[in-house]
């Protein structure tokens, strides 16, 4: 089973992202920040990373450029999914690594395109 890390520093967030992608068959892990995430990273890489921007302790766009420089941290998908919806700054989270974007509010189709989309399901 394919695991999924969801990053947010909101509970109810990453409980309606957890329904939906245990339905759509993952395994999931939950961080309430960037720092959180990326200890739960080096201690078991996930296949797949639904991450928030605005996060206290080490937002998301922090947390992803840590990511892609630790050993194996150019494998996991990782979808931004938030508020953001200035181009740059789009621009600046696949330019430093992110496979997808997701806007907020999203639902199960939302989550499961974009997985689809960058090959998870």
């Amino acid at each position: 089973m394919k695991t999924c890390l969801v990053v947010d520093d909101s509970r109810v967030i990453r409980k309606v992202a957890r329904r939906i992608l245990e339905d759509i068959g993952f395994e999931i892990a939950e961080a309430s920040d960037g720092m959180e995430a990326l200890a739960w990273c080096r201690a078991a890489m996930p296949d797949a990373v639904l991450v928030d921007w605005n996060m206290p302790v080490m937002t998301g766009i922090e947390f992803l450029r840590h990511l892609r420089l630790e050993p194996g941290g150019e494998r996991p998908a990782v979808v931004f999914c938030t508020v953001e919806n200035d181009l740059a700054r789009i621009r600046e989270a696949l330019d430093a690594g992110a496979d997808e974007y997701i806007m907020k509010p999203f639902d199960g189709d939302i989550i499961a395109t974009k997985f689809a989309q960058v090959g998870l399901i």
